[in-house]
């Protein structure tokens, strides 16, 4: 599985940065033969992109490219930061000391991977510390929906950490996350969760332009 996700990352990023366009065929034959590995990993890769919305599986045809626009991910975003602050409300309402650890070590994790300098090491750490504040709001249905959204936006979220000293504000941002929560501070957590994912969709369009500007 490690295999299948370093592959899905090269593929996804490939997919985001216009190597890939929309409606282009994945071949996994092709795919496999490139990063020199069996076709089951390719396999795996392409199921993983499809459950993003990156890719599209058809019958007896392959995987297709079906990126979003801008619009559409913008969109996204803006609907993931009312869901992330709504469960950072609740957490910070109902959260259990065990959970509080759990999100404090998540935090700590990720202050070790942002010390080694691969985004996307941080990205999964990240990944987690999301995904606990989800846990903690107690609301089953949320989470839910949050964690859905959540991995529909990962390659996007992923890539925004790429932007030049987006990983130490991001981690600054966490930490005032953190301290909103242990302070049963809802509104703050609220405010400070949408701001967090907001300015992920910001650095996006950096990332973008960057990316422009270098081709």
């Amino acid at each position: 599985m490690r295999r299948a996700q370093a592959l899905r990352d090269a593929l996804e990023q490939e997919i985001i940065t216009g190597k890939f366009r929309p409606g282009d065929r994945l071949d996994e034959q092709s795919l496999a033969a490139r990063f020199e590995v069996s076709r089951t990993p390719i396999r795996e890769a392409l199921m993983q992109l499809a459950s993003t919305g990156l890719v599209e599986l058809q019958a007896r045809r392959g995987a297709f490219v079906t990126l979003l626009s801008f619009k559409d991910v913008v969109e996204r975003f803006e609907v993931m930061a009312a869901l992330e602050g709504m469960c950072g409300a609740l957490a910070a309402r109902r959260i259990t000391h065990p959970m509080q650890r759990e999100i404090e070590k998540a935090h700590e994790d990720c202050v070790r991977e942002a010390s080694q300098e691969s985004a996307d090491a941080y990205y999964y750490a990240n990944e987690r510390f999301h995904h606990l504040i989800y846990k903690a709001s107690q609301n089953t249905f949320l989470a839910e929906q949050a964690t859905q959204l959540h991995a529909r936006l990962k390659p996007y979220r992923r890539l925004q950490l790429q932007v030049r000293s987006r990983v130490a504000n991001s981690l600054a941002e966490h930490q005032s996350i953190v301290d909103a929560i242990r302070n049963g501070d809802g509104e703050q957590t609220e405010r400070m969760l949408r701001e967090h994912i907001l300015i992920q969709g910001e650095r996006l369009a950096d990332f973008f332009a960057s990316f422009e500007r270098a081709a």
